[in-house]
């Protein structure tokens, strides 16, 4: 009886030992099962991440700028309301100026300065500079010609304003077309076009560049400002039409 139940301890023995190691073998199976599911789901995450972030960026890209038209302080010179905030020109854009001067031909930065393009086009359209005189004529350091305002006051404006744009490293030579403001991130509608190169600082959105009509501009400029240096153009400059060709 001894032999056997010392052969039945060492079965019993080992049947244990073989279940334990099977269930030892099963539990590690479970475990690797879960971690490659944890890897499984990471990747999805990751890639669900990835997914998200080019799917974003290609909407905003598709969507394009959008614009801030804050209401100003002062209330409207001539109220022709707000721009769309989505930008009607990412493109260049044509512009021409129609004076009693003659004509001055622009190109308008659509890409580098939407928001100021896109606010002129608007006023433009809406025919806010029309029959509006240009206020401003200086010469020295700065050479420039402004216009815009139509109370012809140099503190009219549409009843908006917005942020600075193209500023980085700007500079205004000859033909610069820029915003004139009261302090960043003020533009409205008062703008200047650089009849000789000028020193300014680098806080005026440039928005485009004269392509035909300097000759116009300097012949304003020889004819003198009242006062000398920085006044009223002594040579009057009425904006008769502005308009728009872009895409």
């Amino acid at each position: 009886m001894a032999g056997k139940d010392r052969k039945k301890e060492l079965a019993r023995q080992r049947y244990a030992r073989q279940q334990q190691q099977r269930a030892q073998e099963a539990a590690k199976a479970r475990r690797l099962k879960i971690i490659s599911s944890a890897a499984a789901v990471a990747v999805i995450a990751v890639g669900g991440a990835v997914f998200v972030v080019v799917s974003r960026d290609d909407e905003s890209t598709a969507a394009g700028p959008k614009c801030d038209y804050k209401s100003a302080q002062g209330p409207a010179s001539k109220d022709v309301g707000k721009p769309p905030a989505k930008p009607a020109y990412t493109g260049t854009v044509q512009a021409t100026v129609k004076t009693n001067s003659g004509d001055v031909e622009m190109q308008l930065y659509g890409a580098k300065a939407p928001c100021a393009v896109n606010s002129f086009a608007h006023l433009a359209q809406k025919n806010y500079f029309d029959k509006t005189e240009c206020h401003r004529l200086t010469s020295g350091g700065l050479n420039v010609l402004q216009c815009g305002d139509p109370t012809a006051k140099g503190t009219g404006g549409p009843g908006y304003e917005f942020a600075n744009e193209n500023t980085n490293g700007a500079t205004y030579t000859e033909g610069t077309l820029a915003m004139a403001n009261g302090g960043p991130d003020t533009n409205g509608s008062q703008f200047f076009l650089v009849y000789k190169d000028s020193q300014l600082q680098p806080d005026y959105t440039v928005f485009g560049k004269i392509t035909k009509g300097l000759d116009v501009l300097k012949k304003v400029a020889d004819g003198g400002s009242d006062p000398k240096g920085d006044g009223k153009p002594k040579k009057k400059v009425e904006i008769q039409d502005v308009t728009i060709a872009g895409k």
